[in-house]
């Protein structure tokens, strides 16, 4: 199978490299799921296909995709022990493809709906477990052998100008390139809550960024999805280029780490708000997010799990419960080319995470590097580490055996889980780009008994 994914991933960069228009060097926000045209068409690597794309946006339409192939593998490693979700201590590769077609429609002044439509295929290593912050986004932690098709994102979108001045914002999700300064934003429907929290201009995509889950968002805030990373709900922003204010509605997993959410959305589902702050130190930009969270689920507590029985851990058949997350999250131009991010998340430990991945503290920072300080504009170098804790109810249940939907050997010898990620993505062309990745996991799923795993990667990324 790795080798007709070589094939598929190869055919889907060379169709969307011909399509695409030339490469971005910054990221386009979570899973960039396409490429919004700037620049003429003529720097297009196929003028006629960008230029066509520009007329059916002043009609009002938008077509724009991507596709992304990661080949990830890790070298063998110490391990006395294992268990149902533990990474497994021999070398062994895998490989995930995904691909996307965005649709989009204006409607009425500053209305839009956008369709996703995806087709995927491939496995994580060890089928998605052994790693808290694990090693490739790209990865859902239901797999599949076969190119298996569906619809992440399927939204309406109101824009509501509160002023004349308008600001740059290239966003592959919306029509246009500009926005109004002063705004609000109402989306409604099927969506990534990344696609409006949690954002950073320096680590937030791992299909032009960094790999690790807990490096594309805040590692130890449950963020509402399903199992592939999807959900349903409403959100509302207002901004005015030096605040902003999110908050937001959404949907939670029926069981742990499930794919279908749950019924019940009054007594299922998650708030979130967050605080922007934009500003500039030493004249270079720079931005704070603030983000506070609480899920309500068919989750159990550490104590109830103890009660009812590790079997009860995918679903809890008593009650509902209630998780409260935080997270601090900032990034800063410290020179030209030069970036830095950080983020710090924590939740209240009482109950078991119940959709993102398994942390109760994390604490992650990094640079980036433009490669126009060395005559390669597109190129991108970054380096980040990640550190990430559980509270001492989950390690509690970890000891005693007990197996999480990410984490679990069996045993533990408890320590805490450390990330040191590095990439280099390399433009080949205008729309496509290569990047070889490297990272190591000490204490992997938290267990000072095995490790540390040494990771590589290599990506192919296109996008129109």
């Amino acid at each position: 199978m790795r080798a007709i994914g070589w094939r598929l991933g190869a055919l889907a960069g060379l169709l969307l490299g011909i399509l695409g228009p030339a490469g971005m060097a910054r990221a386009q926000g979570y899973g960039s799921a396409a490429v919004a045209n700037l620049g003429p068409p003529g720097d297009a690597l196929f003028p006629d296909l960008a230029d066509l794309q520009d007329r059916l946006e002043q009609q009002g339409w938008m077509v724009r995709g991507q596709a992304t192939f990661i080949l990830q593998g890790n070298t063998n490693f110490r391990a006395p022990y294992s268990g149902a979700a533990s990474l497994k201590p021999v070398a062994n590769a895998r490989n995930t493809l995904s691909t996307d077609l965005v649709i989009g429609r204006q409607l009425w002044h500053g209305a839009e709906v956008i369709i996703d439509a995806a087709v995927t295929r491939g496995f994580g290593l060890s089928n998605s477990v052994g790693v808290a912050n694990f090693p490739n986004n790209e990865a859902f932690r239901l797999g599949s052998t076969e190119p298996t098709f569906f619809v992440p994102r399927a939204f309406l979108r109101q824009t509501v100008a509160l002023s004349g001045e308008t600001v740059e914002d290239a966003d592959p999700l919306r029509f246009g390139s500009t926005r109004p300064r002063e705004r609000l934003t109402f989306t409604l429907g099927k969506i990534s809550v990344w696609d409006i929290f949690d954002d950073n201009l320096y680590a937030h995509d791992a299909r032009t960024q960094f790999l690790g889950w807990a490096l594309v968002g805040s590692g130890a805030f449950d963020f509402a999805a399903d199992a592939r990373g999807w959900t349903e709900g409403g959100a509302v922003e207002w901004d005015n280029g030096r605040w902003g204010v999110r908050g937001g509605a959404f949907r939670v997993a029926r069981q742990a780490n499930g794919l279908f959410l749950d019924p019940s959305v009054t007594r299922g589902f998650q708030v979130i708000g967050q605080v922007d702050r934009f500003f500039r130190l030493g004249n270079r930009p720079g931005a704070v997010r603030l983000l506070y969270g609480y899920s309500q689920a068919r989750q159990s507590t550490w104590d109830q799990l103890d009660v009812n029985g590790f079997d009860s851990f995918g679903k809890n058949p008593n009650k509902y419960n209630g998780k409260h997350n935080l997270a601090l999250n900032a990034e800063q131009e410290l020179a030209d080319g030069i970036g830095a991010f950080a983020r710090l998340s924590w939740n209240d430990g009482r109950t078991q995470n119940w959709m993102y991945t398994e942390m109760d503290r994390a604490v992650s920072a990094g640079l980036a590097f433009d490669g126009k300080r060395w005559d390669r504009a597109g190129d991108t170098v970054g380096l980040a580490v990640n550190l990430g804790w559980i509270s001492s109810g989950r390690q509690r249940y970890m000891e005693a055996g007990g197996i999480g939907f990410i984490t679990g050997d069996g045993r533990l010898s408890y320590a805490a889980e450390s990330v040191v990620e590095t990439y280099y993505d390399l433009r080949l062309a205008p729309g496509v780009n290569l990047a070889a990745n490297a990272q190591l996991v000490v204490n992997p799923a938290y267990n000072a008994d095995r490790g540390p795993v040494p990771i590589f990667a290599l990506r192919l990324h296109t996008a129109f």
